[in-house]
């Protein structure tokens, strides 16, 4: 039987576990709701539940057409979230994401300035095909990310809370288009791959889209209700195996080879750092949460590995000249740790 972290110091395992069995009912209906809008991407539900859930960021990567904008404004109305979107493209510019400070003439004739916000002071933002706008509009986000406020002419102003960046990336433009840099995509806690639907999934979306009537999200949760789940998330108990076989895995995917991982560590030119151990603690808690069970296991591991892991990490040339992927890698580094 594996040990359990003792939970934080004035805190009742019985008070927890009634305030998970709350949080799973909130949860299930939340899913419920975002069911009847969203067909055929119950993984990418799921992992986009997760990742609020936890109290991070998403980056949905995608071909078009495949309900990237439409799950992100259901998750909002369903979540109960103030929701913001922005359409990325090369010539935006930094205040037009953050806001900006306008000259404004009292009655009296005295002049002051006054800070008018942008778009991303909102509880749920999507950032639209990320990777169309500039570095330095790119830029602009990551104190908004990582710190939750952000600095306009020598000025701090908090944004609200909770407060989300789901951001969406199309794969396959490339011209034009800026690849985010490392440093942030690691403030994003999961790459959430949309794949295209199988066909029973894609026949539900023709015959309820395309018709006169078509269905609407409800409000399953509020911003207080969701702050109070992603602060019971940090409280669930996790065992001592949960946590080896966290440790086991980030550390298996970077190139210094001290857990065993053989030659699979040759293959990755750099690896996630102790943000992917930290963003795993999280999201396996999440998803025990959203799955209904009061703790997390060793499986929740294995299957997070992949989107918490992949946009963490690089190959070396000769992996790739050799036609391995990032998500090969994973599967070996994941087949090393069972």
């Amino acid at each position: 039987m594996s040990v359990m972290a003792p939970p934080p110091p004035g805190t009742e395992a019985n008070d927890i576990a009634q305030r998970a069995e709350a949080a799973i009912e909130s949860i299930q209906a939340a899913r419920s709701e975002i069911a009847r809008i969203i067909y055929g991407q119950e993984a990418v539900v799921e992992h986009s539940l997760i990742t609020i859930l936890s109290g991070g960021h998403g980056l949905l990567v995608g071909v078009p057409g495949l309900a990237k904008t439409k799950l992100v404004e259901t998750l909002g109305t369903v979540l109960g979230l103030n929701a913001r979107r922005i359409q990325f493209t090369p010539d935006l510019m930094p205040s037009d994401i953050l806001g900006a400070e306008v000259m404004e003439q009292a009655a009296d004739g005295s002049r002051a300035f006054r800070f008018i916000p942008g778009p991303v002071f909102s509880q749920l933002l999507m950032a639209d095909e990320i990777n169309r706008a500039s570095p330095r509009t790119q830029s602009a986000l990551l104190q908004a990310m990582q710190e939750y406020h952000v600095t306009v002419a020598g000025q701090p102003h908090d944004l609200p809370r909770p407060f989300h960046v789901l951001a969406t990336q199309n794969p396959l433009e490339q011209e034009g288009t800026y690849p985010l840099p490392e440093a942030q995509l690691d403030r994003f806690l999961m790459q959430i791959d949309v794949h295209y639907p199988d066909m029973e999934a894609e026949r539900r979306i023709i015959l309820e889209t395309t018709g006169a009537e078509q269905a609407d999200a409800a409000a399953a949760l509020d911003a207080a209700k969701l702050a109070a789940i992603q602060q019971l998330v940090r409280l669930m108990p996790v065992g001592e195996s949960v946590v080896d076989a966290i440790l086991k895995l980030v550390r298996a995917a970077r190139p210094i080879d001290d857990n065993g991982a053989g030659d699979v560590t040759k293959m990755i030119a750099w690896g996630p750092g102790p943000r992917a151990s930290q963003a795993l603690m999280l999201t396996v808690r999440a998803r025990a949460l959203v799955d209904g069970r009061l703790a997390p296991s060793i499986e929740d591991v294995l299957a997070l590995a992949e989107p918490i892991l992949q946009h963490r990490m690089a190959l070396t040339f000769a992996a790739r000249a050799d036609g391995y992927s990032v998500q090969d890698v994973i599967s070996r580094v994941k087949e090393s740790i069972t």
